[in-house]
């Protein structure tokens, strides 16, 4: 089959990619940098250089394609998450309506289920909603819990500070997802073609809660009895904002914290956990993790 990856050669898609190869099928990759090429040839992929903004760009990339991995990236210094998602939705919509794909799988999050209140994940509510009006079309909804890569951003401070945290309690349980596990459920489904109609997957690698993170960070990082530390809003929003995030965004995380700490966040989670797919645990990814640290 014909399949057009989003995403460029990320944690998500170069896996995807690879798997997709592996089992034969054509693989366009779209990328925006043309230093890509060579990394998505050396895959036995097919690049296609230009940018997601651009609807003749898509509808050429998308034409001819059996199926199609979308991928709407949030932008960390934008003023506006809702709105510049929204508008990549909407040529994605256009694209897939003028070439006629009948197969999506379209990356989003848990916490989409809602507009407003889960954070970033509430941005995903409006492409999942575009994509269910498309008649004649086959989506799955891939929804994620909170990647284990974010915690690539926490080395600094853990070795620095020698604390971890988030702001809600360390009782709270948080659903966490490997990108590799987004990966092979993409892989799967793309090559297998077997969903119909509109569905939802849930990937979640594991559940734990901000006690069981700071253990298993402290173990791998050998710092015993790593605290899990209750930030304000205010103190969380800082530290998010010198990593590089708009205040917007920031702000965007806290609130995704506060529906965390209410546990809003995961109900139709809870309600579907028979409907899972996730594999990895988060004690192999510290280690990984605690290597660099190390370094």
């Amino acid at each position: 089959m014909k399949i057009t990856v989003t995403g460029s050669l990320g944690n998500i898609s170069k896996r995807l990619t690879e798997q997709l190869v592996d089992k034969g099928h054509e693989v366009t990759v779209i990328s925006h940098s043309p230093e890509k090429v060579q990394a998505i040839e050396a895959l036995n992929a097919k690049p296609a250089i230009g940018s997601l903004n651009d609807i003749d760009f898509l509808v050429q990339t998308f034409s001819g394609a059996d199926a199609i991995y979308l991928m709407t990236p949030p932008s960390y210094d934008t003023s506006d998450l809702e709105g510049s998602m929204g508008a990549l939705a909407d040529l994605y919509i256009e694209a897939i309506e003028k070439t006629g794909v009948k197969y999506v799988v379209n990356l989003s999050g848990i916490g989409a289920q809602s507009p407003t209140g889960n954070g970033p994940s509430s941005a995903f509510h409006y492409i999942e909603n575009r994509l269910n009006e498309l008649e004649d079309v086959n989506v799955l909804h891939l929804r994620p819990g909170m990647f284990y890569t974010n915690y690539y951003g926490s080395i600094g401070t853990i070795q620095r500070l020698k604390m971890t945290g988030n702001n809600f309690d360390a009782d709270k349980t948080i659903v966490m997802t490997h990108p590799h596990d987004i990966g092979d459920a993409a892989a799967e489904a793309l090559d297998t073609l077997s969903f119909k109609g509109k569905k939802i997957q849930y990937i979640a690698s594991d559940e734990l809660t901000g006690t069981e993170i700071a253990q298993i960070l402290g173990n791998a990082f050998d710092i015993p009895n790593l605290p899990w530390v209750v930030y304000t809003d205010e103190q969380l929003i800082g530290g998010i904002m010198q990593g590089g995030f708009s205040k917007h965004m920031a702000e965007k995380f806290a609130e995704m914290g506060r529906a965390i700490g209410e546990g809003k966040i995961w109900e139709p989670y809870n309600t579907d956990k028979a409907n899972i797919y996730g594999k990895l645990k988060f004690k192999d990814f510290a280690d990984e993790l605690a290597i660099k640290f190390k370094q």
